[in-house]
């Protein structure tokens, strides 16, 4: 690295134990209130194959289920953006299911498309993609800045998280 180069990585980083503490504070939630009484509700966090599943009567419930887990991860500073819909369907006994994918890396298109919009920006930085993140290097930190916010401004996908700036 040359002499007052800076840098930092673009990754799409979860922290899973905070994303299951959300979990466990939206179904404290839910169970304790009065317009889901006596009605099935499951919110099911699988780690290891990275689904969020949400079980319950109606699509109204489910919506309703889904507002108190994003209220409970943007406590805890977990992007909305990490779960991604993959279906909605009819589940056993009348209930409906949603299954989400917990979006926790950049995927190649959207990595392309980041580096993409850097280049657009015309500033003296490149950028580097190194499998699950991008680093960035440039000689003047306010250009490092203006890529974050611009990256910041642009409706990705990936719950972007940028670190190690140097």
């Amino acid at each position: 690295m040359a002499a007052k180069e800076h840098q930092f990585d673009i990754s799409a980083k979860l922290d899973m134990q905070e994303m299951k503490n959300a979990v466990i504070q939206a179904q404290k939630e839910i169970d304790t209130r009065y317009d889901f009484k006596g009605i099935s509700k499951e919110l099911d966090l699988n780690i290891g194959a990275k689904t969020l599943t949400l079980i319950s009567s109606s699509d109204n419930k489910i919506d309703a289920m889904r507002d108190i887990l994003i209220s409970k991860m943007n406590k805890r500073g977990i992007s909305i953006n990490s779960l991604e819909e993959l279906k909605k369907e009819d589940s056993s006994g009348g209930n409906r299911k949603y299954s989400y994918k917990i979006i926790d890396s950049i995927e190649k298109d959207e990595a392309k498309r980041i580096q993409t919009e850097i280049k657009s920006l015309k500033l003296k930085v490149s950028a580097v993609n190194q499998g699950d993140e991008i680093r960035v290097t440039g000689k003047n930190i306010d250009d490092l800045q203006a890529v974050m916010k611009h990256l910041k401004s642009l409706d990705l996908k990936a719950p972007l998280v940028f670190d190690n700036f140097k």
